[in-house]
C-alpha cells in the first residue's frame, strides 16, 4: 500500500484529503507545518502532498528535503505563480485549491505510476532515483556556459511535468531542439511529438491544418482531415512561432488548452483530446498582446512556464565548440577526408562576430568553410565572414566585451554587401532568412540601398 504525506495548515482540507486518500487505499499520515514534516522519515512515503504557504517554513523547503520522494503542490488559483515557481525549484506537479476529488486521485495514480517499484520483490520504498543532470542528454544541444547549464536544469525540472512550457529565443537558438529534449526525457516519450510551423502554414489553411475539418466543410476539403493537433494526441504538439497565428486560430486554440477538446472545421462534434503544448516565439509576446495581435487570455495560457534560450553572442566560448562539433559533422556529411582545422584567426573571428542568425547562421558558415578551404586550414576568408571588422585583439576571446556593438557591426557587414547582393543573397550570406535581416534593419535603422 502506497503510504502519502499530508503537509497542510488547514485542518479542514487536510483531513478531507486524507479521507479521500484513505477510500482509494491510500495510507496517509499528516503535518500542520514543514517542520513537523520533519519529525517523519521521508523516505517512509512515496509522495508528499504539501500547500506552499504554511505558517513558518514554505512547501516548497520540502522539495530539497525529501529529495528522494516527489513532492505535489497545492495552491490557490491567487497563488498560481508560487506553483509555477515550484515547478522550477523541482516539485513533480502542482494541484489548484479547492481541488477536484477525482482530480486528485488521478493526479497522485499518474505520479505513483511514474514513481512506482521496478519489480514485486523489491521493498515498497525502493524507487528508481530521478536521473541526476548530467543524464538529461541535450545531443543536439554543445556549451558549457553558464546560461546553458541553468537552462539544462530548468528544463530537467519540468520535463516530467504536463504544464504548457513557453520557449523564447532569437531565430536561429534552437528552440525546436529544446523541445524535443523536452519531450524525449517526458512521460510521453513514447507518444507523437507533433511539430507545427506556424509562419509556415497560410492563414487561410492554419485552422483546417491545426484542427482539422470534415469532407465538404469548404471549398477544396474534398477528403476528411484529422488535423496535427488530433495527431499528437496522448503526445506533445510543439507550436513553434505561435505569435504568428491569426487571432481566430487563437481563439480556438485556447479552448483546446482549456477544454483538452476539439471540434474539427465543419464539425458539431467535439472530441476529448489528451495533449501537452510547448510553444516557441522570437517575438515579444506582452507587445503583441498591447498591440491587439495576440490574445492576453492565450499568452497567460501557454506562459505558465517560460524558459529563454540565450543567444549565440552572449553564450561566450560556447562558439568555439559548436563550431568544432559543427565542423566534424559536416565533414562527414560531405565525405571530407581530410581533417581540416580553424586556424587561430578564424578562431578570434568566430568568437568575437556577433552572430544575428546564430547557430542557423554559424553552421551556414563552418559548411561553407570545408567546401571553399584548400588544405587542412580553414582561414577567415574561408568563413565568409566580413573578418576586417571583426578582427580584433586576439585576447578578446577571453571576455564577454566586444569591442563594436551589435548595431555598428550589423551596419557595417550590410554597407559593405548590399551594393553587390540582392536582399536574398545578403540574407543568405548572414545565414537568417529575408524577414530577420528586414527586422534588423528596422531595429539598427539601417536602410536599403536603392541604387
Amino acid at each position: 500500500m502506497y503510504k502519502i504525506l499530508i503537509v497542510e495548515d488547514e485542518s479542514i482540507i487536510r483531513s478531507t484529503l486524507a479521507r479521500l486518500l484513505e477510500r482509494n487505499k491510500f495510507q496517509t499520515s499528516q503535518a500542520e507545518n514543514v517542520d513537523q514534516a520533519c519529525e517523519y522519515n521521508f523516505d517512509d512515503f512515496d509522495l508528499i502532498i504539501s500547500d506552499v504557504r504554511m505558517p513558518g517554513r514554505l512547501g516548497t523547503e520540502l522539495i530539497n528535503l525529501a529529495s528522494n520522494t516527489p513532492v505535489l503542490i497545492m495552491t490557490s488559483f491567487a497563488s498560481m505563480r508560487a506553483a509555477i515557481d515550484a515547478i522550477k525549484l523541482g516539485a513533480i506537479d502542482y494541484i489548484a485549491k479547492p481541488f477536484d476529488h477525482q482530480e486528485m486521485i488521478e493526479c497522485v495514480n499518474k505520479i505513483l505510476q511514474d514513481f512506482k517499484p521496478q519489480t514485486i520483490s523489491e521493498s515498497p520504498k525502493t524507487k528508481p532515483s530521478p536521473k541526476p543532470s548530467n543524464e538529461f542528454n541535450f545531443s543536439d544541444f554543445i556549451g558549457s556556459s553558464q546560461v546553458m547549464k541553468t537552462f539544462y536544469r530548468q528544463c530537467e525540472r519540468v520535463a516530467k511535468t504536463d504544464v504548457t512550457i513557453l520557449i523564447t529565443g532569437e531565430s536561429g537558438t534552437g528552440k525546436e531542439l529544446a523541445a524535443r529534449a523536452i519531450a524525449l526525457h517526458s512521460n510521453r516519450n513514447e507518444k507523437p511529438f507533433v511539430s507545427v510551423n506556424c509562419a509556415a502554414i497560410a492563414q487561410s489553411l492554419i485552422e483546417s491544418e491545426l484542427f482539422g475539418h470534415e469532407k465538404g466543410a469548404f471549398t477544396g476539403a474534398v477528403n476528411t482531415n484529422e488535423g496535427l493537433i488530433l495527431a499528437a494526441n496522448h503526445g506533445t504538439l510543439f507550436l513553434d512561432e505561435i505569435g504568428e497565428l491569426p487571432l481566430e486560430a487563437q481563439a480556438r486554440l485556447l479552448r483546446v488548452m482549456q477544454e483538452q477538446e476539439i471540434r474539427k472545421v465543419g464539425s458539431s462534434i467535439s472530441k476529448k483530446i489528451n495533449v501537452r503544448f510547448l510553444c516557441a516565439t522570437h517575438r515579444n509576446l506582452k507587445k503583441l498582446v498591447e498591440q491587439g495581435l495576440f490574445r492576453e487570455d492565450l499568452y497567460y495560457r501557454i506562459q505558465v512556464i517560460e524558459l529563454h534560450l540565450s543567444s549565440l553572442k552572449d553564450r561566450g566560448n560556447d562558439v568555439i565548440e559548436i563550431a568544432q562539433y559543427l565542423l566534424k559533422k559536416h565533414s562527414k556529411k560531405l565525405n571530407i577526408l581530410v581533417d581540416k582545422t580553424f586556424t587561430t584567426d578564424s578562431l578570434s573571428i568566430l568568437r568575437q562576430y556577433p552572430w544575428p542568425g546564430n547557430v542557423r547562421e554559424l553552421e551556414n558558415a563552418v559548411q561553407r568553410s570545408l567546401i571553399l578551404s584548400n588544405g587542412v586550414n580553414i582561414e577567415p576568408v574561408d568563413l565568409g565572414i566580413d573578418y576586417e571588422f571583426s578582427e580584433l585583439d586576439q585576447t578578446a576571446m577571453d571576455t564577454q566585451d566586444l569591442d563594436f556593438s551589435e548595431k555598428e557591426i550589423f551596419t557595417q557587414y550590410v554597407m559593405t554587401y548590399q551594393n553587390n547582393l540582392s536582399e536574398t543573397q545578403l540574407a543568405q550570406q548572414m545565414g537568417v532568412s529575408r524577414k530577420c535581416l528586414w527586422e534588423r534593419r528596422q531595429r539598427f535603422d539601417v536602410p536599403r540601398n536603392k541604387n
